[in-house]
């Protein structure tokens, strides 16, 4: 089965209008500034794209304007919701729209053993023909699959083709693969260690601050592949700063606050999340400042592929 999962693939953010409905045009646009500046896919309805806000309507259609946008570029959703019927029923639809492939997360509530989260990613990825992307994420959906886990879902479903590995270890992704007999790709799910995780065998990223990013976040993650780590070290230097938002619980409104600096959409976020505010907003503006100060020239400008 060959697998969408390459390059960089951006976590889109959901851009929302002043009355927190969809931004159809701003989403569009998103879409289309990412692919132009290198990413490889996009990957809507995930954490980063507040999918735990959105009705299974609004995913719907956030799936429908992506796959309109990116044209032949692969178009990944994440499939998640509070029941397995009803991550079935999105899997299904994301399939019927045109998806690529999926990504497939454990239920947003309930977290519990190993037979009940398996049995969840299980009736997702039998309810599809797409190859899927499971997404490990232990610190905010409190469901850890380990890569003895991993593997054993790997044979029972042909059509998993790949993990998105983001418990922030590393050595996660080392172990992955070198599970007997391992056929995944792995790609680094956390900003902030994507030179590391490539050195450890990530093969493919789903970037956050891509989304505000584009051509720095290739240029990195393409240094990264070949090798060349003085110039990797070199652009890492200038970007962590801001890949670290990637890292904390307000990932989400600092993300999209970097969007907005650089007017690609606006900050607005659906409650209960709220946008930053106070020292808060000073301290992430003030990281902001710096980077756009010392913006590496470079990478503004990288063509699509």
């Amino acid at each position: 089965m060959t697998s969408p999962f390459r390059g960089v693939m951006p976590a889109v953010t959901t851009p929302f209008t002043t009355d927190l409905q969809i931004d159809n045009a701003a989403l569009t646009r998103q879409v289309r500034l990412l692919l132009d500046h290198g990413c490889s896919g996009i990957v809507p309805c995930g954490s980063l794209g507040e999918g735990a806000t959105l009705s299974l309507d609004e995913k719907a259609r956030v799936i429908e304007l992506c796959i309109a946008a990116a044209e032949d570029a692969p178009v990944v959703p994440g499939i998640a919701a509070a029941s397995t019927a009803d991550a079935i029923s999105l899997a299904r639809t994301a399939e019927q729209l045109g998806a690529a492939g999926l990504m497939v997360l454990p239920p947003y509530i309930y977290s519990s053993d190993w037979r009940e989260m398996s049995a969840h990613v299980s009736a997702v990825m039998n309810a599809t023909a797409l190859p899927c992307m499971l997404y490990n994420n232990p610190p905010a959906y409190r469901t850890d699959f380990t890569p003895q886990q991993i593997a054993e879902l790997a044979t029972k479903h042909q059509n998993l083709v790949a993990v998105k590995e983001s418990s922030g270890d590393v050595r996660r992704i080392t172990a992955i693969l070198a599970t007997p007999r391992n056929r995944l790709d792995v790609g680094v799910g956390l900003d902030d260690i994507v030179v590391e995780g490539v050195a450890a065998g990530a093969s493919f990223w789903v970037a956050g601050l891509a989304d505000a990013l584009p051509a720095e976040s290739v240029r990195l993650f393409t240094l990264a592949r070949r090798g060349d780590q003085a110039q990797a070290l070199e652009l890492l230097r200038w970007f962590l700063p801001l890949l670290r938002f990637d890292a904390g619980i307000k990932f989400v409104q600092l993300i999209k606050l970097v969007q907005e600096r650089l007017g690609v959409c606006s900050a607005r976020v659906r409650p209960p999340r709220l946008e930053v505010i106070g020292d808060e907003l000073v301290d992430a503006n003030a990281v902001i400042d710096r980077a756009l100060a010392s913006r590496p020239g470079a990478a503004q400008t990288v063509a699509r592929g």
